[in-house]
Order: C-alpha cells, then sequence, then structure tokens
C-alpha cells in the first residue's frame, strides 16, 4: 500500500499548515469565494496540526514565568528543561534534545552552540508574547534538525487601532537573590507596527538544601548553602517593527542578548575543596565562567494574491561563546597566550539563513505549499584549549505539503522534503600533545594518531522525510489524530570531528568522521475531548531509530592528561516510546482543578540499556481558585525515581514537591497591574533534577524559592 502513497502525493504541492507565523498571517483572508477565519489562534493551531500542538500565550506565560523560557514551558506534558544552574537552560522534548529540536523566532532557527549540555537559549523571557510547542518530528517544515520537535516563538498579530503602549515588568526571586526588569514601548500607527524592549537580569550564587556534596567519594563543603560562584546576569535589547499596505506585510527584528554565568568549581575540571572557599561576595562571577552574546537580524517578506500567499524570512545570527578558566596546561612546553591568557575555549558562529514559502488554496478543501530552505554557517575557534575545530556547514531542503479537508471535522495531511547537507571540518594539531606524548615514551605510531586532534573531513548528506497523518472531529467536542512519519538528522560537527576533554562533562568526547545520518520512523496518536469547564487529552508516540548518535564510553584509555576513558559518538538502534495524559475540570463555579503527567522510555538496543538523559516519569495535580480578579493555587509535583539509567550515568531518586502561588489584577493610578506571586519547593525538599547539568556532580536543585513577577502594562490611543 505504501508504494501508492507516495507517487500520489507527488503529484501535488503539498501542505501541512503548521507554521504559526503562516497560519497568523491569513487569519482572516478573503480568497476569492474562501475566507479563513478563527476564533483563536490556539483552536486554528490545533485544527490544523496533525501532531500534538500546544500553545502557551500571555495568561499561561505570565502565570509561569521564571526569567526563563525553558523553565517557564516546563510544565506543558512533554517538555522539559535542561539546567545550567539556576539561570540557564535548554529544551527537551520527549526525551530528545540539543540539535534534535528546533527553536525559532520570527520565522527563523535560533543557532547557537545547543550541541554542549552546558549552553543554555540565548532567548529573552521577557519579550516572548507566544510561543506554539510542536511535539513529534517537525523535519517537514524545519530541516533535519526537528526530528524531536520545535518551539516556535512568534509576535502576536497588531492591534487594529492606533495607538501608543507598553509596559514594564519585575522580577525578584530568593533562591539566588535574583532581581530583573524589562521595559517595552511601541507604537501602532497606520500600517507601521513598532515595538522597542530593554531586559536586564542579575541573580546571585543560589541556594541548595545541603551543607555538602559528595563527588566520587570526595566530601565538598557548601558554605551558608550556597553554590558557590552559581552567580551571573543577562543583558538584551530588541526592536521589531512591522508594515502592512494591503496584500504587502513585512517585518524587521534586530536582537542582542548577552549572558554571563559562573560555574560551581568542582563542575569544571577536577572537583577541589579549596577552590570553593566561601569568598564572603556571593554576587561575583570568578574563574570558571561563560560569557555568551547572541546577535540576530531577521526580516519576512509576504506578499498576498487572490488565492497565494508567498513569503520570505531571512536572517543573519552570530553566536560568540567564550569559556574562561584560570590558565593551566598539562603540558611543560605550554605558556599563556599573550592575548586572552585565561580564555580556554572560544566559539564564534555565523549563521546565515533563508527560507521561502508558497502556499496556495485553489478551493475550500484543498490547500498546498511548497518550500525551499537554506543555510549556512561558518564556526569559528580560539583560546588554549581545544574541543572542536573549525568547520563551515550548508544545508538545504525542498518540501512540499499538502492537506485536504472534505469536511470541518476531517484533516488529512502529507508531505515529503529532501535535505542535502555538507559539512568541511578543518584539521587541527597539536603540538604540545606531541612533545608531551614523546616525553612519556610513547610509540611514534601512538603519537601521529593523536597529534592530530581532528583530520579534515568533507562530508555530503542526502535524504528524504516524510509523513501523512488526520485529523478527525467525529463530534463537536471530541478530536483524533494519528500520524506517521520518516525523519533524519545530519550528524553534528562535534559527532564527527570533537577531540578533547570537555571539562563540562569529566571526559575526553571524540567524534567519529564515518558516522552516517540519523533515520528513523514515528508514530503518534491522540485524544482530545473539550466540553464546557472540562478538558481531557491523552497522547501514546512511539519512534524507531537505526542509527541514533550517542557517547558511549569505550573502554579504551585516552593519553590526554586528567581524562579517563575515551567517549565516542557512536550509532545504534534505538527506540522511544511514551504517553502523556491531561485533564481539566471546572466545579462550583470559581475552583478548578488540573492534572498532567507524562512518561518516556528509551532504549538503546545495541547496549540493551536506556538512553542517557532520560526524562523521569512526572505529574502536577493543581487546584485553582478563581474570582473576577484574583487566583489562588496550590499544586503537589511529583516526580519519579529514575532507575531506567544508561552506562555512567547516576541512578536519581524521586521527588515530591509542594508549591503555592496566586495572581491578583491591582488598578494602581489608572493602569491595571498584574502580581503573580509563587513558592516553589514550599518545604525545602532536597532532589535532584535527571537532566541537569550539575546532577553528575551530585549538586541538588535549588531549595525553596519564592518568585514575585509584577507587569504593568499600559497604553493610550491616537487619533
Amino acid at each position: 500500500m505504501h508504494t501508492r502513497i507516495f507517487p500520489v502525493m507527488l503529484m501535488f504541492v503539498f501542505v501541512w499548515p503548521v507554521s504559526s507565523q503562516e497560519a497568523d498571517s491569513i487569519r482572516v483572508i478573503a480568497l476569492e469565494s474562501v475566507t479563513v477565519t478563527a476564533d483563536s489562534y490556539k483552536e486554528v493551531i490545533n485544527r490544523n496540526a496533525v501532531l500534538p500542538v500546544e500553545v502557551a500565550e500571555k495568561d499561561f506565560l505570565t502565570g509561569h514565568f521564571t526569567g526563563n523560557l525553558m523553565q517557564t514551558l516546563e510544565y506543558i506534558p512533554g517538555v522539559h528543561s535542561m539546567d545550567i544552574g539556576s539561570g540557564f537552560s535548554k529544551p527537551m522534548i520527549r526525551g530528545m534534545g540539543f540539535n534534535r529540536v528546533v527553536v525559532t523566532e520570527n520565522g527563523l532557527k535560533q543557532e547557537g552552540q545547543q550541541w554542549g549540555s552546558d549552553h543554555g537559549l540565548e532567548i529573552d523571557a521577557f519579550s516572548i508574547e507566544r510561543v506554539t510547542v510542536r511535539k513529534g518530528p517537525s523535519s517537514l517544515l524545519y530541516g533535519s534538525d526537528a526530528m524531536g520537535g520545535a518551539i516556535e516563538i512568534s509576535v502576536p498579530p497588531a492591534p487594529a487601532d492606533n495607538q501608543i503602549f507598553g509596559e514594564a515588568g519585575l522580577l525578584c526571586k530568593s533562591v539566588n537573590s535574583g532581581f530583573g526588569g524589562s521595559l517595552m514601548l511601541g507604537v501602532k500607527k497606520g500600517a507601521w507596527y513598532t515595538k522597542v524592549r530593554y531586559s536586564e537580569q542579575h541573580f546571585g550564587d543560589y541556594h541548595v538544601p545541603t551543607d555538602t556534596v559528595v563527588y566520587l567519594t570526595m566530601r565538598i563543603p557548601v558554605y551558608g548553602r550556597k553554590l558557590k560562584n552559581t552567580a551571573g546576569r543577562e543583558r538584551s535589547a530588541n526592536l521589531y517593527t512591522e508594515y502592512r499596505n494591503g496584500k504587502y506585510y513585512s517585518n524587521y527584528a534586530v536582537s542582542n542578548v548577552y549572558q554571563k554565568t559562573g560555574f560551581f568549581s568542582g563542575a569544571h575540571g577536577v572537583p577541589d575543596v579549596s577552590r570553593v572557599q566561601d569568598d564572603g561576595d556571593h554576587r561575583n562571577i570568578e574563574f570558571p565562567y561563560s560569557n555568551v552574546n547572541h546577535l540576530k537580524a531577521t526580516t519576512k517578506q509576504q506578499y498576498s494574491w487572490h488565492n497565494l500567499i508567498g513569503s520570505w524570512d531571512m536572517g543573519y545570527q552570530n553566536n560568540h561563546r567564550e569559556e574562561w578558566s584560570k590558565f593551566h596546561t598539562h603540558y611543560g612546553n605550554q605558556s599563556p597566550p599573550e592575548h586572552h591568557p585565561d580564555e580556554e575555549l572560544d566559539f564564534s558562529l555565523n549563521t546565515f539563513g533563508s527560507s521561502m514559502k508558497l502556499r496556495f488554496i485553489p478551493s475550500i478543501p484543498w490547500e498546498h505549499t511548497a518550500g525551499w530552505d537554506m543555510q549556512f554557517q561558518q564556526n569559528r575557534i580560539g583560546g588554549y584549549s581545544f574541543l572542536l575545530p573549525r568547520y563551515d556547514r550548508f544545508t538545504t531542503g525542498l518540501f512540499g505539503l499538502s492537506t485536504w479537508r472534505p469536511s470541518s471535522r476531517l484533516s488529512v495531511s502529507g508531505g515529503l522534503r529532501y535535505d542535502l547537507g555538507s559539512v568541511d571540518i578543518s584539521a587541527y594539531t597539536d603540538p604540545y600533545l606531541e612533545t608531551h606524548l614523546q616525553g612519556m615514551g610513547y610509540d611514534d605510531e601512538l603519537i601521529r594518531q593523536y597529534k592530530w586532534r581532528s583530520y579534515p573531513v568533507k562530508r555530503d548528506f542526502g535524504d528524504f522525510s516524510g509523513s501523512v497523518g488526520l485529523s478527525w472531529n467525529p463530534e463537536g467536542a471530541h478530536r483524533i489524530k494519528a500520524n506517521i512519519g520518516h525523519s533524519f538528522r545530519l550528524p553534528g560537527a562535534n559527532e564527527l570531528a570533537a577531540n578533547g576533554v570537555h571539562h563540562g562533562t569529566f571526559r575526553h568526547e571524540q567524534g567519529d568522521p564515518s558516522l552516517s545520518s540519523e533515520r528513523g520512523w514515528q508514530f503518534d496518536t491522540s485524544y482530545l475531548y473539550e466540553a464546557k469547564g472540562f478538558s481531557l487529552s491523552a497522547t501514546t508516540f512511539f519512534s524507531w531509530f537505526n542509527n541514533y548518535i550517542y557517547l558511549k564510553p569505550t573502554g579504551e584509555w585516552s593519553v590526554l592528561p586528567h581524562s579517563g576513558q575515551i567517549y565516542r559518538y557512536t550509532g545504534a538502534e534505538a527506540f522511544f516510546a511514551g504517553a502523556e495524559l491531561s485533564f481539566n475540570a471546572d466545579f462550583l463555579n470559581c475552583l478548578n482543578y488540573s492534572f498532567t503527567g507524562e512518561y518516556v522510555h528509551t532504549h538503546n538496543r545495541d547496549e540493551r540499556t536506556p538512553l542517557a538523559f532520560s526524562p523521569p516519569a512526572s505529574m502536577y495535580n493543581t487546584l485553582t481558585w478563581k474570582s473576577r480578579k484574583v487566583q489562588v493555587f496550590a499544586e503537589l509535583q511529583s516526580i519519579a525515581k529514575q532507575t531506567r539509567v544508561a552506562k555512567n550515568e547516576s541512578v536519581t531518586g524521586g521527588a515530591d514537591l509542594f508549591n503555592l502561588g496566586g495572581s491578583l489584577s491591582l488598578p494602581i493610578g489608572g493602569l491595571n497591574a498584574e502580581l503573580t506571586l509563587s513558592l516553589r519547593n514550599l518545604l525545602n525538599a532536597k532532589y535532584y533534577n535527571h537532566l541537569s547539568f550539575y546532577r553528575k556532580v551530585e549538586i541538588p536543585e535549588p531549595g525553596r524559592n519564592i518568585r514575585l513577577f509584577i507587569k504593568i502594562p499600559f497604553k493610550y490611543s491616537l487619533k
């Protein structure tokens, strides 16, 4: 049967209208005899998508605001935050993270150093007004890196009337003495809509509910229960403007995000008790620390004809990451660099991206889209240490998607995509290591092998992605979705050519230039019931990969000093399976009870072990009391014990956390202030996050945290 499906699909230009920017841009558009309308953005997305989709808008983002995007989105089933201390995080969806989840802003992929577990997401959380989370393979829209899902950050439509508007925000957190603020000012006048924002956050060393950390039998004191050198700060500025005149629409956005954060000394290199002595200052940032600056400029150009919409997204990004540590060397012949002698690693990633789409609606039941994406990356390196070589990477893809809606209750979607990729990795030799090995008496063959920290690698890749799915609404309150797809992912430069001691992970990581692309099949089903005052959602998913790339402990001893055994990127047969359940009920006119739960099962069939970073099962039980301007909630967050761990990964105990909070709408001088107060981990429980950067050194999660967020919006009408 499947041999007939793809030729039929190839006869059309295909569409699966799940791009948030596209859906929003034609939310109310007359196409000759066709009018596309919607009650809400969330309803549009869920009606059209054949994969599970969650939309977080203003109320959700304000009520769960933490100053960190991923920690805010953790309340969505299947979404996890891989934390780096108390300040920065990166996304994980259904057990997949790193280069398997795409984050887009203004239509283009956010590109940084997302391959590392100690690299966060450089996006201003204050500026985010709408997020769409696509759980499951999204390679058709975004290319190979989206095989695990996508997080889309988009801008809501401009107000219809002319006005000057803005908001002031203030965030305070007790666990790290953190405080932050944001100011936004905008204007809507005629065809123009513009806003500018500046945000800043500062935080100190964060509290943990323990006096001692035990790592490899070494007892490391935590003075004052504050984790030394985990302070940090973030500054960001962004400008957004759009212009709409008849059938033409365009927007332009420029942003710059700067982050500086310290690393707990025991989590960078070999733990040393002397390095964690209390210095009396809980806000200073000492060695080791990281500096990251992310500059991004994007534009969207769009024109609408009778039943055709063409759009072109373009952008440039520079992600500059520096890791600083007091100069140290294991080689007697290596002296400090003359310029920036304490800069250990330096990565400068330049990305040029382009995405063109043509959307065609010939009749009421049919909708088609064709698209072309292109991206070029150039990574340059520096510093006195070495981990990843310089490289150039080019990817491009053509896709077509189609949707057939014979009635308002049934939607069938399918599509194909073909991607090409090439990577050119530069060679890197290490003369200091060569001299060191000669002095240690190693033979010439081994010395020749190890002095080449990176061989020159030129590889080309290409493969198909495909998907077929349906969304069926048999009755008004029910919706059933099913989707099956094939996806693939090009191996990253780190997986092909990394070769060095990654102090953030305590191991010698080594790439394999012969790796093939990841390939897999993924299947999703979901059921949704919505009625007045009640909703129920249940989802199951299964993914199988014949070449899932992971870091495998080889048992080979590395000759690099203080490195242990070699962990090499290797392909294996693997599968993921899991389920998500949520329901929500209103009762007694003022109370609401909600439940969310999730479970992910991962398995490496070659090693007969789970995969690393498998999130534990978890659930939230929340009871909320609401009135017109006030709401209060009590919440029990339960995290199961994670015993299914990969080799050299620790078992993580479970925990029950109690949270309280509420929000208040308060009139102040003619303005309406929104206050949100929450108490997280009310009982100051000691527990561990299996996905945390600090988990491997037995550091528990932050203790009790009182968080206050105040937002004061304003607007004035213009004639």
